[in-house]
């Protein structure tokens, strides 16, 4: 295991944005935390320190856990290979979808539990009788028992699932059934994901958070924007690319590099273009290559003006990911097969991971300077990627799937797809938005207000310690 240290974060930004109510609240459930927590360790374990939603919100939330001077320490899982394809396996049949299509029996049991023994070892050495211990996801479950056996409280977090139950997500629960369901309490994103045999006094829902100061959502003018674009080689400019600054989530200055190749299909984006922009990994879940299709399908009927941004990871930059090369072969495959005309209008964007806070800050300007942002995935646990844009006032298309329809209320912050599948729809929701000023205007407003009364920080916090209470009391 590899521990991720955590720097202590002072709240006083966050209480800059919070109303008097909404900080003296805050300030008494973490006096109340400091006091029922009695000098535990709080601990967290997931698969990867960077690369997904889950690794973002714990880099923030803990953070503010330390600062308000509780302990709470992460650590990362060491995995292999053969490990991860079982547990994307395991990704993919909780939503319902097949995947590789390979087993999940003894065998797989089996792999799971040898690849984490060192991992778990090591846990066991640290923790402490009445420890509070949360284990993110599959690639965990094979710890709860022997972390149970420490006496600490061992909380089980899904981050993803289904709102209907099918053969496939049977099949995943029923393989970790016996892995998990000895923990003290789960949490999930929204209540439907939860198999039915978690008794109701172990489950606890719990929904994601944002955070509005990080390299990915803190406020930049439209200068800035436009600088850090052409300065990372995205938008075509004739002008000296200049430095572009930002903070780092420590608190330190970084800079903005120069890149060549972003743009894996070399194509250049004009810079007085209008950008709709997908921000996700590339999985095959948040179809990709669905809004490709569906995009040029619609350019006949869209300005010459709008380009299509699907911006991922560089995708061998995300170790619990190996689904990740595929799917972005699959989206430039069906790129090559465009006519040169669409093919300008089609941009393939792979960020560089080997820098988070600068890979952050080029997603808060890349989206701050999209005229729509989609999330048209085929399944969704929450979909923090929809939560950032909305913090920053953009117009939203999304899928009515998951916890996507947790955040947006159809019309009011956004516009949802009934179907996902309905490339129609979605040409036409794309046409609406681009067409109305004013209602893209008045959606981008919405949404702002939506996250700034339900996703930030405080409210997360609040949830937990609620649940730790519970636990330990």
């Amino acid at each position: 295991m590899e521990e991720v240290r955590i720097a202590p974060m002072e709240r006083q930004r966050l209480s800059a944005l919070l109303s008097d109510d909404r900080n003296d609240l805050f300030d008494t459930v973490a006096a109340q935390a400091r006091e029922f927590l009695g000098g535990r360790v709080i601990w967290n374990v997931n698969a990867t320190a960077h690369g997904g939603g889950v690794a973002e919100m714990l880099q923030t939330l803990l953070a503010y856990v330390r600062g308000v001077g509780v302990d709470t320490r992460w650590w990362v899982l060491k995995g292999s290979p053969d490990f991860f394809v079982v547990t994307k396996r395991l990704h993919n049949v909780l939503h319902g979808e097949p995947g590789d299509g390979g087993p999940l029996g003894d065998a797989e049991h089996a792999l799971l539990a040898e690849t984490l023994r060192p991992d778990i070892d090591h846990l066991v050495s640290l923790v402490r009788p009445g420890d509070v211990v949360v284990l993110h996801d599959p690639q965990t479950a094979g710890m709860v028992r022997r972390i149970r056996d420490t006496h600490a409280k061992v909380v089980w977090r899904c981050h993803i699932g289904r709102d209907t139950p099918t053969a496939l997500t049977a099949q995943g629960w029923a393989f970790l059934r016996p892995l998990i369901e000895d923990a003290d309490a789960f949490v999930f994103s929204r209540r439907e994901y939860a198999p039915e045999w978690i008794v109701p006094e172990k489950l606890h829902v719990i929904t994601p958070s944002i955070d509005p100061f990080s390299a990915k959502n803190a406020p930049m003018a439209d200068d800035v924007v436009a600088a850090t674009l052409v300065r990372a080689g995205l938008i075509a400019d004739t002008t000296d690319p200049r430095e572009v600054a930002f903070v780092r989530r420590d608190g330190t200055p970084g800079a903005t590099r120069q890149h060549t190749g972003l743009d894996i299909n070399g194509m250049p984006i004009p810079v007085h273009a209008r950008l709709v922009v997908q921000v996700s990994r590339w999985d095959r879940l948040k179809d990709m290559a669905g809004v490709l299709e569906g995009f040029v399908g619609a350019l006949d009927n869209l300005p010459d003006d709008v380009h299509l941004l699907l911006v991922g990871p560089e995708a061998s930059g995300v170790s619990d990911d190996p689904e990740g090369v595929a799917s972005l072969a699959e989206c430039r495959s069906r790129w090559e097969r465009l006519d040169s005309a669409h093919q300008r209008r089609v941009h393939l964007v792979c960020l560089p991971m080997d820098d988070v806070d600068e890979n952050a800050h080029l997603v808060n300007a890349l989206q701050r300077r999209a005229a729509v942002v989609v999330q048209k995935s085929l399944v969704e646990g929450f979909g923090l990627t929809v939560t950032e844009a909305m913090w920053k006032a953009r117009p939203l298309v999304a899928s009515a799937i998951g916890g996507i329809q947790d955040q947006i209320v159809d019309g009011e912050h956004g516009l949802l797809l009934e179907d996902p599948h309905d490339l129609d729809a979605f040409a036409h929701a794309l046409s609406r938005v681009l067409d109305d000023p004013g209602l893209a205007a008045e959606l981008g407003a919405g949404a702002h207000e939506r996250v700034y009364d339900r996703f930030l920080g405080d409210r997360h916090l609040e949830a937990y310690a609620d649940l730790f209470r519970t636990l330990l009391s």
